[in-house]
């Protein structure tokens, strides 16, 4: 959906209201594509994801507008409803979520194989097919979200542009900006809308009388027609695409019966780019808990560019990160484990391996412990003089948690500017993060993450990590 705030993970506006989110890229790692979410797995926390049709796409709850009750449930393949909701916000406003499936780079959580980013100006098709469920009540659109950005990658706000589709819409509500013109691109008639955020422009494309199912719609045409308009930049990248409900009333039984997009470079069934990039180099653990390690590695390069790179665990796949670190949560105290990485380009060429790097978690009592639950701290982008770290909140206990506290302090006089997922607070060095209401309860053995910006000077080190569950 098209209404994000230009900083780090932090997500949408709607219309002229300035309402500042928590993205729902919750987890800005993607999932192992083996980790295939099971027929009837159900995400019923606001920020919560699931791999699906093998890994090929994402399932988001991306519930940021709102604390109301919400489960989205797979129902296998790429088949999936919007089981519980009932949300009632003003259709003036920002909707309450965008539960969605998505393909691609998306702040910076990645889906395998997908054949993005790709270059607007080297796009050759971009086709998707997709059948919906849409109740006959509510106030919602059923639409498409594509992301370009000027480089391949990001792991914050896109800076090019947002293309929205809207296939459908109920209860009076309309896209950002204003309409500016129609178009008959794609072989479909549109009212086209356009609107400027602060660091992004948007244009969307209502379909007029709307549907409910589309068999192999031409994207490309749709993007090409945006070009035309001055709405995209040829030399930017399309990183991502989603498909969902935007919803400001009702919701429930809102769903996807099937679905699919592909994008191809121009002349990619013969003569595209075959040339892998290089083995990442460098790999290190750069620290571990008792159930966690982390890891960073010095990037890969490629002909034409690495779009991310995939994490190994003793030769199984346990992630994927646009980034050069990761960390890899739920393992066993005081055990060793041994990773490789490789990296990946658009075209899906995939690296030789890394050299192997070993990480030995230290024992139940010890790494960030001692109340209950364990946390570590992950760099996941820095830059001169800022940065943005993701921390993972484990509960080491055999029940679950009514909510944590996770307390450091800075070693070298880094001063944070913002948080997502927690509210973080900081008293010279010292800094101490709380769960916010949704993400205070942890089953056993599990995991939540939160994230923290901030600026440093000289030097930008890891702290040691304190954390208190209840």
């Amino acid at each position: 959906m098209q209404f994000r705030l230009p900083v780090p993970l932090m997500r949408r506006l709607r219309a002229s209201l300035l309402v500042v989110a928590l993205a729902a890229l919750v987890t800005p790692i993607a999932a192992s594509p083996a980790a295939q979410a099971a027929t009837g797995t159900s995400i019923c926390t606001a920020t919560g994801t699931l791999p699906i049709n093998n890994g090929e796409y994402t399932l988001q709850a991306n519930e940021w507008n709102s604390s109301a009750a919400q489960c989205v449930t797979a129902t296998g393949g790429t088949a999936w409803s919007l089981t519980t909701a009932n949300f009632n916000l003003a259709t003036n406003g920002a909707p309450a979520t965008y539960p969605s499936l998505y393909k691609g780079c998306h702040w910076g959580a990645c889906t395998t194989g997908s054949g993005l980013p790709i270059q607007i100006s080297q796009l050759g098709s971009a086709t998707s097919s997709w059948s919906t469920v849409q109740p006959a009540s509510g106030a919602y659109d059923v639409a498409y979200d594509l992301w370009i950005n000027s480089t391949p990658t990001t792991t914050g706000q896109p800076d090019g542009t947002e293309i929205m589709i809207w296939l459908n819409s109920r209860g009076g509500v309309q896209p950002f900006g204003s309409q500016t013109g129609t178009s008959t691109a794609a072989g479909h008639s549109w009212n086209v809308w356009t609107g400027q955020q602060t660091s992004w422009k948007i244009i969307s494309y209502v379909l007029q009388g709307g549907g409910t199912s589309f068999a192999n719609l031409d994207v490309k045409s749709l993007i090409s027609d945006a070009v035309s308009r001055g709405s995209v930049n040829p030399a930017h990248y399309l990183i991502d695409a989603e498909a969902g409900f935007e919803v400001w009333q009702g919701g429930q039984g809102l769903g996807t019966n099937s679905f699919s997009f592909t994008a191809a470079t121009a002349g990619s069934g013969g003569g595209g780019d075959t040339t892998p990039p290089s083995a990442p180099a460098n790999l290190t653990v750069t620290g571990t808990t008792s159930n966690s390690a982390s890891l960073a590695w010095s990037a890969a390069t490629d002909n034409v560019g690495v779009t991310g790179y995939d994490v190994y665990r003793g030769g199984t796949q346990v992630g994927t990160t646009s980034g050069t670190s990761y960390t890899d949560a739920g393992l066993s105290a005081s055990t060793a484990y041994t990773y490789t990485v490789k990296a990946f380009d658009a075209a899906g060429n995939l690296s030789a391996a890394s050299g192997s790097a070993t990480a030995t978690t230290q024992a139940a009592s010890g790494g960030g412990g001692g109340g209950g639950c364990s946390a570590v701290l992950a760099v996941t982008n820095q830059w001169t003089p800022g940065f943005t770290d993701t921390v993972t909140v484990t509960n080491n206990g055999s029940s679950a948690t009514h909510g944590w506290t996770v307390k450091w302090t800075w070693p070298n006089g880094q001063q944070e500017t913002s948080s997502w997922n927690a509210a973080v607070t900081q008293s010279g060095s010292a800094v101490t993060a709380t769960n916010l209401s949704y993400n205070g309860a942890i089953a056993a053995g599990g995991t939540t993450t939160f994230g923290v910006q901030g600026t440093w000077t000289g030097t930008n080190g890891t702290p040691t990590l304190r954390c208190a569950a209840s």
